[in-house]
């Protein structure tokens, strides 16, 4: 697979997902005691920052020039799962607080499943040198900057209501 074809994807969403990130920090500096004051609202942040770093994270390893398909994909597999069990034990705590509606707490989790388990299925299939494999990288990437932004969103503006 040729990896060089995808490095203005790679570059942009490492840049793009650094500055959400940074978006994520002025967010909860900002509204630091209200964030703290509602149960579950600091776990989103988490949630955010380490969605948004994950990206960074991937793009940040694809781009090493000259690096073998499969240790690519071990450590796009190893980033994926690693954020993958952070959300799952961030959604589990999250699911113990009192008083959340169902519907919000199920988008929050589909969004979050699909921000990271793409980036697993890209490193298994590199692993395995799947040409397609690199293509389940953008849906990840998406999904992250989607959960990043509405969590950016809600940390900085819903917070206050």
């Amino acid at each position: 697979m040729n990896l060089a074809g995808w490095s203005n994807f790679l570059v942009a969403e490492a840049g793009a997902a650094a500055a959400l990130t940074g978006l994520i920090f002025v967010a909860v500096s900002i509204n630091l005691a209200k964030i703290l004051e509602y149960p579950g609202v600091s776990g989103r942040a988490g949630e955010a920052i380490v969605l948004l770093l994950g990206v960074l994270l991937v793009c940040s390893v694809a781009l090493v020039p000259n690096q073998p398909e499969k240790a690519l994909g071990v450590e796009v597999l190893a980033i994926g799962a690693v954020l993958w069990l952070i959300v799952i034990v961030t959604h589990a705590r999250f699911k113990r607080q009192p008083d959340h509606q169902w519907w919000w707490f199920a988008t929050r989790v589909v969004t979050c499943q699909l921000a990271t388990i793409p980036s697993c299925l890209a490193g298994i299939w590199l692993i395995f040198g799947w040409r397609g494999a690199m293509y389940w990288l953008v849906p990840g990437c998406l999904f992250s900057f989607t959960a990043g932004v509405y969590s950016a969103w809600v940390l900085l503006i819903e917070i206050m209501r």
